[in-house]
């Protein structure tokens, strides 16, 4: 099948890799433009580019596609079979939708209609799911609202976290395309309607978003702490001065202790919740690499009774 194909992130590789690997023809890789990263504000191609240079596919870069005439005579020209979307960063305009001889895809993070928009596996995590999934939808004008192709899930583990369950995720929806376009071509798929009653919502994240709320339960917050990685992370404060909480567990505690409080020091940092303790297991101080908390706890000295805080 010819095959444009537009995705940015690492979670898009692994669906762009099964393309290849099942011979289809990519003719085409649309991806964000290049973007100074890290610290030397490099310009760094993104990961769905790299994969399209090693396979020898072209690449092209529109800094927008609404009214973007380039893009639609690109489009046009190749008349592509299928439009394959991962994650690509923008909403599609219709011009494009209506291209495709069989309609443009995306490979979803979630079971929809749970968590449409931009974060779907953060917000899963965040919000104690103990279930996951990808979505092969058709997509149309809406936010993830188009119908359902297919559905493939898996459990988030206890010890899961965003980055453990992306990386499941990225590649369960290179296999679960395959099996959608294989469908697809036999004429065996029966797309179905979401049903917008049950749709939740998973918004892009901000910063803010990470900073604790130590009135909450244990278990709320290790699920904060769980769904921030790599980014924003979930931090708190200690006299002015931002802690990172990358790790941590719930600690079975019934004092009565103000929220924030530091139940206990020495080998662990134990942290009073509005239900039960967070037992943090790394952390990291502003402009240090993160490390157990063991390793923080040999270079500060913090007391029992003081305050970390939150919002």
């Amino acid at each position: 099948m010819n095959i444009v194909f537009m995705g940015t992130p690492e979670f898009a590789v692994p669906s762009l890799e099964k393309l290849i690997e099942f011979g289809h023809n990519v003719m085409l890789v649309i991806t964000q433009p290049d973007k100074p990263r890290g610290r030397g504000k490099k310009i760094s191609y993104s990961p769905v580019k790299e994969c399209a240079i090693k396979n020898n596919i072209d690449v092209f870069q529109p800094p927008k596609l609404k009214n973007n005439k380039e893009v639609f005579d690109k489009l046009r020209k190749l008349n592509p079979d299928l439009i394959v979307v991962a994650a690509y960063g923008k909403i599609l305009p219709e011009e494009i939708l209506q291209i495709p001889r069989y309609g443009c895809i995306n490979v979803h993070a979630s079971l929809l209609p749970k968590y449409r928009g931009a974060a779907p596996i953060n917000w899963a995590v965040i919000n104690g799911e103990k279930e996951t999934g990808i979505t092969i939808m058709y997509m149309e004008k809406g936010l993830d609202t188009g119908d359902i192709l297919l559905q493939k899930s898996i459990p988030i583990l206890e010890e899961d976290n965003s980055e453990t369950v992306h990386d499941k995720l990225a590649v369960l929806g290179g296999n679960a395309l395959i099996e959608a376009i294989n469908k697809m071509v036999d004429g065996a798929l029966k797309p179905v309607k979401q049903d917008d009653s049950k749709a939740t919502y998973a918004p892009i994240l901000e910063k803010s978003i990470g900073l604790i709320d130590w009135q909450k339960s244990a278990v709320e917050i290790k699920n904060l702490v769980r769904g921030l990685r790599p980014w924003p992370v979930a931090y708190t404060y200690y006299k002015g001065n931002m802690l990172k909480i990358w790790a941590a567990e719930v600690y079975s505690y019934e004092g009565k202790e103000k929220p924030g409080t530091i139940i206990t020091t020495g080998s662990a940092l134990i942290v009073k919740c509005g239900k039960d303790a967070l037992k943090i297991l790394e952390i990291q101080s502003e402009g240090k690499r993160r490390m157990t908390v063991e390793e923080f706890l040999r270079g500060h000295t913090i007391e029992k009774g003081e305050q970390l805080e939150g919002i």
